[in-house]
């Protein structure tokens, strides 16, 4: 899934569950079931998401919503070759990408 949020340094979860479709508490949940998602939290513990983060969620999203992996799968399957697994994941990333701003410029012609 390629999410299209505006750069910036950090994101708040109701932006990131937005921009993945799930639900503030999908999010949360996820972050104590993956230790690769670390999220920072201000004083008042709101989360605060990098880009790092949501790259890791594209992944988590990736491997459990799009290949239909349970959680317990996308953990080993993130562990036993980790690069391979961000490899493949970075180059379908910028595949969705591609695609996104092909649609657009056709939906533009059109």
């Amino acid at each position: 899934m390629y999410i299209d949020l505006p750069e910036k340094r950090y994101y708040k979860i109701g932006e990131v569950a937005k921009a993945f479709g799930l639900n503030a508490s999908h999010i949360r949940f996820w972050e104590k079931e993956f230790d690769i998602l670390k999220p920072k939290k201000n004083k008042k513990g709101n989360r605060l998401f990098t880009q790092e983060d949501l790259k890791n969620l594209q992944l988590i999203y990736h491997l459990v919503k799009e290949k239909g992996f349970t959680l317990e799968g996308a953990k080993s399957k993130m562990k036993e070759n980790p690069k391979n697994i961000e490899g493949n994941h970075d180059i379908i990333m910028r595949l969705e990408k591609i695609k996104a701003e092909l649609i657009n410029i056709k939906n533009e012609i059109s």
